[in-house]
């Protein structure tokens, strides 16, 4: 990926870095393009590009879609498919999961915290949901780490 967006970008907190994948995700499920065609279009949303994190986790999640929505599926109740949850909450969900598995530095809870305020935010009523999938993985993620 270009790192002309990273030197020119301005300083994110991780929530608004956190944010811009979102927004990234939920743009992806929208389309087949390539992950750089998606950054590009969504570049000029945001003065100074799209944050190196958030490239990076996009491109990351890109890579264990398959993996993250195996985890997501683990957790739904019987007779619901990752093709029911609405697009906001499941790219809120893999966002969670990849941080939680693949980003060291960043606790659970917070993952989960952020995650919460991004369905809040983005979600008609389902930030409980979100709140429900990730503590029932992190519990049992926590306990096959240890």
């Amino acid at each position: 990926m270009s790192n002309e967006l990273n030197e020119s970008q301005i300083n994110l907190t991780r929530s608004e870095a956190r944010e811009q994948a979102f927004m990234l995700l939920f743009s992806k499920s929208f389309d087949d393009e390539p992950l750089e065609a998606t950054i590009e279009d969504n570049s000029e949303m945001y003065e100074g590009g799209i944050c190196g994190y958030a490239q990076s986790v996009v491109g990351g999640i890109e890579d264990k879609k398959d993996e993250i929505d195996d985890e997501i599926k683990k957790y739904l109740k019987q007779g619901w498919s990752i093709s029911r949850i609405s697009k906001p909450s499941l790219a809120i969900l893999r966002l969670a999961i990849y941080e939680i598995k693949y980003v060291a530095g960043v606790p659970q809870s917070v993952s989960i915290n952020e995650a919460v305020e991004l369905a809040k935010k983005y979600t008609i009523d389902e930030s409980k949901f979100v709140n429900g999938i990730l503590g029932s993985f992190v519990r049992d993620y926590s306990e096959k780490k240890e």
